[in-house]
């Protein structure tokens, strides 16, 4: 056992469940979600000893989880083949039942991945465009960029709510 290993364990339970979150809405699914925290934990684990700020540590794990759900997209991007033959289900997870929620996570999934770091960081997380300008080690205004452009691709694959909500009130 190594000497910060319970302040690394405690890390992990006390923000553990959030980091999910993210690897959920960052991923293609809930097992490579479990898969992106589980990597991202192992790493953030490994370099544990470095960060000369353990206030930091969840920053840095929730970069890991951006740039490795990025390198994995990328990856995947040339590796799946449109088949004829479908394979068995998938089972979807109980929380993408709720109709919004999994209108909303499926058009998230149709950005490009920093639009989708840009808006879960932002919307999800809460975090202000500095804190992602940090967190991703981009500008603040490529951060602006990719949250404009994302929101506006996220209107045109989900329609203007508030102008349907208007409708039904009149």
């Amino acid at each position: 056992m190594r000497a910060h290993d319970g302040e690394y364990a405690e890390f992990v339970v006390a923000r553990g469940t959030a980091l999910l979150r993210t690897a959920h809405l960052l991923a293609r699914g809930p097992a490579d979600a479990e898969d992106l925290l589980q990597t991202a934990l192992v790493k953030t684990y490994l370099s544990w000893p470095r960060l000369r700020d353990v206030t930091a540590a969840e920053a840095y794990t929730r970069r890991i989880l951006v740039n490795t759900s990025i390198s994995w997209w990328r990856l995947r991007r040339n590796a799946e083949r449109p088949t004829s033959y479908l394979p068995d289900q998938h089972v979807p997870h109980p929380a993408a039942e709720i109709g919004e929620r999994a209108e909303m996570i499926a058009a998230l999934r149709q950005l490009s991945p920093q639009q989708r770091a840009v808006l879960v960081l932002r919307f999800y997380e809460d975090q202000s465009e500095a804190q992602i300008a940090e967190t991703l080690g981009m500008a603040p205004g490529t951060v602006k960029s990719h949250a404009s452009r994302g929101l506006a691709r996220l209107r045109e694959l989900l329609g203007d709510r508030d102008e349907l909500t208007r409708e039904e009130h009149r």
